[in-house]
């Protein structure tokens, strides 16, 4: 399995992804599951009734292959995203891909 601590409760999150994409790699990856699945594993539901708690963490793993994706968004949200891009000296793709990831992982 795959356990993660903090002492800090913001860096609960970032510290259990760090974790999962640790203990994933270079490994299948298993079927996803909701929370509740989880939770009614026997093994599982033990830990919580002894205090653990159980949340649930996106995966989002680098696959090195870029995709060509078409959007539409409005004039000045790319001007936004421009230059927000240019001041990290990022490209408009990898802003976005940062953004992304960002938000899905909840920072």
């Amino acid at each position: 399995g795959c356990f993660s601590a903090s002492d800090r409760e913001e860096d609960i999150v970032k510290n259990a992804i760090e974790a999962l994409l640790l203990h994933l790699e270079g490994e299948e990856h298993p079927a996803a599951r909701q929370v509740y699945e989880v939770a009614c594993d026997p093994a599982v539901a033990q830990e919580l009734a002894s205090g653990s708690y159980l949340i649930s963490i996106p995966l989002v793993t680098t696959k090195h292959r870029s995709v060509r994706v078409n959007l539409s968004l409005d004039k000045g949200i790319v001007e936004a995203i421009d230059n927000a891009a240019q001041l990290r000296g990022l490209s408009r793709s990898a802003f976005l891909a940062e953004a992304a990831q960002n938000e899905i992982q909840g920072r």
